[in-house]
């Protein structure tokens, strides 16, 4: 899908952006900017969308976001129902890759770093050690003023550089461009219907007229954008869900394929299988397991 350009606030106060943020959610906007993002959820669940990759995120995720890679963090329905009890939140820092200056990048002592930012274009999930102390670093910078902001994001891009608790998000090579504010509207307008109805027999008929496109022009320009079918996306949108549930434990599988919109339990199998490249069985024993 297109995303949106998004401006990050800046002062000349501050090479860099650090926040904490509690909120009813994260919004629901499919954005990119240039900044590198290294983004902690410590309360919320739901489904991201980073690059062309749909899964789940809940409480603990770390995810360093690479430069105009574009990414969302869709919190579940029940965070949009104006529950005053029911809230995210999460710590954020957002730097340009030359805002401690280029002239770092070019140090030998700092090869790695430029090369940390080459895989972070394709988004990494850290686990581990690494994750632990960089919570830490993070909750530190928050408070920190001066030099000292400083030498806690040079330990930050040190850990995130020479550790190998990470796994890759985007697998393929996806080009995205910036889109304009119809664009931008309309990507975000099908994604949330998605999120919305996920549930329901969405036909293409329905999400082409609320698109206001013919279904032949929807199926050009949602492929165009996203790079996949929008059956193809509505599919992964229904297993990301249904992996939640297996995780949860609560119901089973049959009932599971059915709450999450597959008319079928071979169906459900079948997609389940092709998308996680598990069984639904082997996918809750294995998550349950860890």
């Amino acid at each position: 899908m297109k995303p949106h350009f998004h401006k990050i606030p800046s002062t000349l106060q501050s090479s860099f952006s650090i926040r904490h943020d509690i909120k009813s959610d994260f919004g629901n906007i499919w954005h990119y900017h240039p900044e590198l993002e290294l983004h902690y959820v410590i309360k919320g669940e739901g489904v991201r969308f980073i690059g062309d990759n749909i899964s789940n995120f809940t409480p603990g995720e770390m995810i360093l976001v690479g430069e105009n890679l574009p990414h969302t963090w869709r919190c579940k329905d029940e965070y949009f129902q104006n529950n005053p009890d029911l809230n995210v939140e999460a710590m954020v820092i957002q730097f340009l890759p030359d805002c401690l200056g280029s002239y770092l990048l070019s140090l030998p002592e700092a090869y790695l770093i430029p090369k940390l930012f080459e895989k972070a274009k394709s988004g990494m999930v850290i686990n581990g050690q690494a994750k632990d102390k960089l919570a830490e670093l993070m909750s530190s910078s928050i408070e920190a003023t001066h030099l000292d902001r400083i030498i806690i994001l040079l330990s930050i891009l040190k850990t995130l550089a020479e550790t190998d608790e990470y796994s890759t998000i985007v697998t393929g090579k996806s080009t995205f461009y910036q889109s304009n504010e119809s664009e931008t509207l309309r990507i975000n307008k099908i994604c949330n219907y998605t999120m919305t109805n996920y549930k329901n027999d969405i036909t293409l008929e329905e999400i082409a007229s609320l698109s206001n496109l013919s279904i032949t022009s929807f199926c050009r320009y949602f492929k165009l954008m996203t790079k996949k079918t929008y059956y193809d996306f509505l599919i992964e949108i229904r297993v990301s869900h249904a992996c939640r549930f297996l995780i949860e434990n609560k119901l089973p599988t049959e009932m599971i394929c059915f709450d999450c919109g597959f008319n079928n339990v071979s169906n459900f199998y079948r997609h389940f299988k092709k998308v996680t490249g598990m069984t639904p069985l082997d996918y809750k024993r294995k998550y349950l397991n860890e």
